[in-house]
């Protein structure tokens, strides 16, 4: 018996198809993420509009970064743990070494924006530490879980992208007219896209998991809320990590200060909804499929009662 079918059903590796799929979107992601942030911040014509647009670009980079950080690493373990297995030790080196990796690439977008400021090597170093940290995540010997929160990501970030194709039609269906209706519908807004991006990751968490005979149901809740933490989590570095950016942009002007205050609230409110709510849908996805439990006090009683009945025919 080989060591795939021993293993308990959250350390058997995913396929290398699944991986693969998984690894080439987070990098497509994160390469779109970059070149965007990029094109954006080159593109402005003083110094304070490039500062603003890389505060604004830095935690959707981080994001993605995470993501693709573990989807590459996921899929160099499953490579390798095809032709030998890894132990706990080696599979956490090898994952956080690939997710280094994944991080000083795309960094180099970043850093030679401006080879002489600090700025961006602040911002490359951000995006670097959120690739690793994602590699190390997947060392996790659980890469179901990890291959399905980051699929759940994926879904989020396209929930997030179609949603803000329309955004005007949706803020008029919230009723945005003047200032204060509009503030109202852009918040309404932004609790709904957090609300269907929470349905989207549980649901694509339940759809990846649902073929692992065996998993416990506290794993569907972790993976269904596994893109919510990867939001906390990059909302988090953008803090720490790139926090001089985020205070540069601020110093630009007291409104760009306080925009800044309330773009970091809103994307922390929102990565904690995503958390609750994919947990949510996931454990009741996986609830639906559980049949009633039986009663074995009841069916003590009857399996006596057909031994009685048994007993009196024979004996007739």
């Amino acid at each position: 018996m080989t060591d795939r079918q021993t293993a308990a059903p959250e350390t058997v590796e995913e396929s290398r198809l699944t991986v693969a799929l998984l690894a080439a979107a987070a990098l497509a992601w994160t390469g779109a993420m970059l070149w965007s942030a990029r094109a954006t911040i080159t593109g402005r014509a003083d110094a304070a509009m490039e500062v603003t647009s890389t505060a604004y670009a830095l935690p959707g980079a981080v994001t993605a970064d995470l993501v693709a950080g573990s989807a590459v690493a996921l899929l160099v373990l499953t490579l390798i743990s095809a032709r030998r297995p890894l132990g706990p030790t080696a599979r956490f080196a090898v994952a956080t070494g690939t997710g280094l990796v994944v991080g000083l690439l795309s960094a180099i977008p970043i850093i030679t924006i401006n080879t002489a400021g600090t700025i961006y090597a602040v911002v490359g170093g951000t995006v670097a530490a959120a690739a690793t940290i994602g590699g190390a995540l997947a060392g996790l010997r659980i890469p179901s879980v990890i291959a399905a929160a980051g699929a759940g990501s994926i879904g989020v970030f396209l929930v997030g992208f179609v949603l803000n194709l329309f955004q005007s039609p949706v803020l008029d269906a919230f009723g945005a007219d003047d200032t204060a209706s509009s503030a109202q519908a852009a918040q309404w807004f932004s609790y709904s896209q957090a609300a269907l991006s929470g349905l989207a990751a549980g649901l694509i968490a339940y759809f990846m998991l649902r073929r692992r005979a065996g998993l416990r149901w506290p794993l569907y809740a972790l993976a269904g809320a596994g893109p919510g933490l990867l939001l906390v989590t990059g909302e988090l570095l953008a803090r720490t990590a790139g926090a001089e950016v985020l205070e540069l942009a601020g110093k630009v002007s007291e409104l760009e200060q306080t925009v800044q205050q309330m773009l970091s609230s809103a994307r922390l409110n929102n990565g904690l909804i995503v958390v609750f709510v994919g947990a949510l849908t996931a454990i009741f996805a996986v609830g639906r499929t559980l049949g009633p439990a039986r009663d074995a006090d009841d069916e003590e009683p009857q399996a006596s009662s057909s031994s009685s009945e048994t007993a009196y025919h024979s004996n007739s």
